[in-house]
């Protein structure tokens, strides 16, 4: 299978690497930790007009209804620039939870499709916690088989400021729901797709962060000198950054491969297959990172501290490795079994 990505996805690509390289989301990102959304909210609303919180959005309600290589095209550029905000429960899981006919989808996909509309998503138990639910207007819990609303509550710590966690409040009235209860809906199929998306998108972000720490990293490599040589002509840099780049090479493939399953009979298989290589890239890219630079990477105010960060606390999100691993494991055909 050629998973070769199109003239028209590639441009798409070029084009959001070029709005976000002069939209600083770097500072956006160091601000959005502060709770401070207006620069990270430009960006948003930067992107939409690229159509990029449209994808996967029916037409009937504003949407492109693009295919899921689509979206993770777009997901890894979001990665790889550290862009802030929901992105993965608002652009990619949402759509996914909420069919054209539910009875909410023309309540909050016209707002996801124009960028009007932030979503904070809580799917337990692989996503427990509610993110940036202090600046979205759908915030929808999955309690049983019905989505209900909640208010945000106590904040919690992450270990990416930027990803700002509540504990959700289920059943709490807030200002932002001012409309009809969301009521009742049957959303099993809807959630285990749902689920899916965003393992999906998370993979394709971590996989946009582990190639910004190696560009990054042998960007470094070539102007750091010791000895008076650049450290990147010592075999041991080379080793570790080749390494990197053939984790994150491998991993490609099965982010794409599982964008084309989704729908499937092997789509869990493939998108947890697709988050434990990108984790598992994105990781080594991180601690490969973090030698290379030397102590600068573990300043703040480096970029490269905030992609650390960023990639340990994704690395967990929407579900563990382990549940992950499970998954994987589970969907193998039954002579592949071990053990």
């Amino acid at each position: 299978m050629r998973f070769a990505l199109s003239d028209e996805q590639r441009q798409f690509a070029e084009s959001i690497d070029q709005l976000l390289s002069a939209s600083d989301p770097a500072k956006a990102n160091r601000a959005w930790a502060q709770g401070q959304h207006e620069p990270g909210m430009r960006i948003w609303q930067a992107l939409a007009e690229l159509g990029v919180q449209a994808l996967i959005v029916p037409q009937q309600w504003g949407g492109i209804e693009a295919t899921p290589v689509d979206l993770v095209v777009a997901f890894e550029r979001l990665g790889y620039h550290a862009v802030p905000g929901p992105w993965v429960d608002t652009v990619a899981a949402l759509p996914a939870l909420l069919p054209e006919d539910h009875p909410l989808a023309e309540r909050f996909l016209p707002g996801v499709a124009s960028g009007e509309t932030l979503a904070s998503l809580v799917l337990r138990p692989h996503v427990p916690y509610a993110l940036d639910a202090d600046v979205a207007q759908a915030r929808l819990l999955l309690d049983g088989a019905a989505l209900r609303r909640f208010s945000p509550g106590q904040v919690l710590s992450s270990m990416d400021g930027s990803r700002r966690l509540f504990e959700p409040v289920p059943g709490a009235e807030n200002e932002a729901d001012t409309g009809a209860d969301t009521g009742a809906g049957t959303v099993t199929a809807e959630t285990e797709a749902a689920f899916d998306m965003g393992v999906l998108a998370t993979a394709a972000q971590l996989l946009g962060a582990g190639q910004w720490l190696l560009d990054a990293s042998v960007t470094y490599a070539k102007q750091r000198k010791q000895y008076g040589r650049e450290i990147g002509q010592y075999q041991a840099i080379k080793h570790l950054l080749a390494d990197v780049a053939t984790e994150l090479e491998l991993a490609r493939p099965l982010v794409h491969a599982a964008a084309i399953a989704l729908g499937g009979d092997t789509a869990a298989r493939d998108v947890s297959a697709a988050k434990v290589a990108c984790a598992r890239a994105a990781h080594l890219a991180a601690r490969t990172g973090l030698q290379v630079h030397g102590a600068i990477g573990y300043t703040a105010e480096h970029d490269l501290g905030l992609r650390l960060t960023k990639v340990r606390a994704l690395v967990s999100a929407w579900g563990t490795q382990a549940v992950h691993r499970t998954r994987v494991l589970r969907g193998m055909p039954e002579h592949g079994r071990v053990g």
